[in-house]
């Protein structure tokens, strides 16, 4: 009697047919399992002993689907060649355990194999075999669904996005004194159109107001647009085709409207392999238009002289970590290099490199697929042990899904140094050319005119003691009354005691942390009018309060800050000099 198969494991095998083409088929039938791959998967190095991690061994799971339904040898022979089936919907569930679970798509097998079998890429249409019948881990589904629906990964909302370009805008108009810094929005006609990754609203908005500062610097006809903002594509780790047609054709579609000439891509590994290499399959779009990485944009910036940069900014040492996506799929191998010499005096080369790098074991959208984290953590000890080797303070990185995966290893495994992308490097670097002096007369007079902090009564919250007194010697040498806190239970009684006008307030601090201290500030009826400064080294931290359903803070700096940026947001933010 024939054994029951379920309505999904049939549909499974049946989309499989569909998938089937030249490049899985070549892969599905040509590998011979001579063991290359083996040593090349940073799962397999971290799980010494465990053979369920090889890469031939996950794919003759997927091998012995195609070779008992689409092989004529599995069907004459199935016990010769292996052949297998699914049957129930546990059988996919396992499946999907080991396509999700146990690989990250990074392609570090596939240039290794003699034979040239890409386990990656049918991988990745195993993935969208089960995604067809809705089975896939939690996080997958979310983003999935938040792309579809909201057309970006983060379900980052359209006025949430815009009101943080008016924020980068505003303060990088004031930090550079010039109107015409400020981010344009569907400007039409424009030489560059510029998308970017939904983390960077979310999480990470500096890089945005870092990229619109290069821009203006170079002297850019450029523009940010309404909608097709989000270049990345969750299409790519699904498996979706018509998810990554969809995402993709949304950013075609507006710079076609916006009759721009180029789209320039953000720093992202599989935003930039999505929208360019892959999405044009995808959605069966004839793009008529440039695509190009930033990292090229402020590469040939620096060399026809549009914008200059001292490296002698950028202190410490870096090494770089490549990008799976960038650097294995698309060969952006040593064009982040040459950038990346330009601004830094430093620079460690991490061994293996380009594209025998080790993943960052984010990759394949794993930062989603929280079931998996503790084999994910325990895989990145290569990676850490890789990058502990460069001795490095720094490691940069293209890919804002790399800066996530990095900084999660290096938490883990309490490695000294921190993650960074070139387009904030080449901001901090970069010279700006003054405008002529004023005559001193002229001088003196605006710093008369400058609003004295006189009356107002200003709170510091910091753990660190160099900026507790940094701030508190700037504030009060301007007229303010400044109270101290040290830690968050302190800065809270304080403001319960005192009532002052504005808090400055670090995220990262021990005890109670800033993001705790914040929600009592908002939530509490006593202290909810007292307007609140973020001040912070860590952006990434931001989502401790953004995330939340609450009253967003009247001003935000990232560390390190200078006199002049604070003391214009302080005055913005108590509207001093207003009419």
């Amino acid at each position: 009697m024939a054994k029951q198969r379920s309505q999904k494991a049939q549909k499974v095998i049946e989309r499989m047919g569909q998938k089937l083409n030249r490049q899985f088929v070549g892969s599905l039938a040509a590998c011979v399992h001579c063991g290359m791959c083996t040593d090349a998967c940073h799962y397999v190095l971290a799980n010494p002993g465990d053979p369920t991690f090889a890469p031939a061994y996950k794919a003759d799971r997927i091998r012995k689907l195609f070779k008992r339904h689409y092989d004529w040898t599995g069907r004459v022979f199935p016990w010769w060649v292996k052949a297998g089936s699914v049957y129930t919907d546990e059988d996919l569930e396992e499946l999907k355990d080991i396509v999700f679970g146990k690989c990250t798509n990074c392609r570090r097998c596939s240039i290794n194999c003699p034979m040239g079998v890409d386990f990656a890429s049918f991988n990745r249409m195993a993935r969208g075999l089960l995604v067809h019948v809705g089975i896939m881990p939690e996080g997958v589904y979310a983003v999935s669904k938040d792309q579809w629906e909201l057309g970006n990964q983060m379900g980052v909302l359209q006025e949430d996005y815009l009101e943080t370009l008016e924020w980068m805008s505003e303060e990088l108009v004031d930090e550079v004194g010039d109107p015409a810094a400020a981010i344009p929005i569907d400007k039409q006609n424009a030489d560059v159109v510029y998308t970017i990754n939904p983390r960077e609203v979310k999480y990470d908005p500096r890089t945005i107001s870092n990229a619109a500062k290069i821009f203006w610097a170079a002297g850019e006809n450029y523009t940010m647009p309404t909608e097709g903002w989000d270049m990345t594509n969750f299409g790519l780790f699904s498996g979706d085709d018509e998810l990554g047609g969809a995402v993709a054709r949304r950013v075609y579609d507006k710079v076609k409207e916006l009759n721009g000439k180029k789209l320039v891509i953000s720093e992202c590994g599989h935003g930039y392999r999505s929208t360019r290499c892959e999405g044009p399959n995808w959605a069966g779009y004839d793009v008529d238009f440039e695509m190009e990485s930033s990292v090229i944009t402020m590469q040939r910036y620096i060399k026809e002289g549009r914008i200059k940069v001292d490296k002698s900014k950028n202190l410490g040492s870096y090494t770089f970590h490549d990008s799976c996506n960038n650097a294995r799929s698309c060969g952006l191998f040593e064009e982040p290099r040459e950038l990346l010499n330009e601004v830094v005096s430093d620079f460690k080369e991490m061994y293996p490199n380009r594209a025998e790098n080790y993943c960052c074991t984010g990759g394949g959208g794993a930062m989603s697929m929280s079931e998996y984290t503790p084999s994910r953590l325990k895989s990145a000890k290569i990676k850490a042990e890789q990058l502990k080797a460069t001795g490095a303070d720094f490691v940069v990185t293209s890919c804002h899904n790399c800066e996530d995966g990095l900084n999660d290893l290096i938490k883990h495994y309490k490695l000294d140094m921190k993650v960074t992308q070139l387009v904030n490097l080449v901001a901090d670097a970069l010279v700006i050319e003054k405008k002529a002096e004023e005559p001193a007369v002229d001088q003196v007079a605006a710093v008369a005119e400058a609003p004295s902090l006189q009356g107002y009564t200003i709170l510091v919250v910091d753990d660190e003691p160099d900026v507790l007194e940094f701030l508190s010697a700037v504030l009060g040498d301007n007229g303010a009354k400044v109270l101290t806190a040290s830690d968050g239970e302190r800065g809270i009684e304080l403001a319960r005691q005192e009532k002052p006008d504005l808090m400055t307030l670090d995220l990262s601090m021990p005890g109670t942390d800033g993001g705790k201290v914040y929600e009592t500030m908002r939530t509490n009826s006593d202290l909810k009018g007292i307007k609140v400064c973020i001040i912070t080294g860590r952006p990434e931290l931001r989502k401790l309060i953004y995330d939340k359903d609450i009253m967003r803070p009247e001003g935000y700096l990232d560390k390190p800050i200078n006199e002049d940026g604070l003391l214009l947001n302080v005055r913005k933010i108590l509207e001093l000099g207003k009419e």
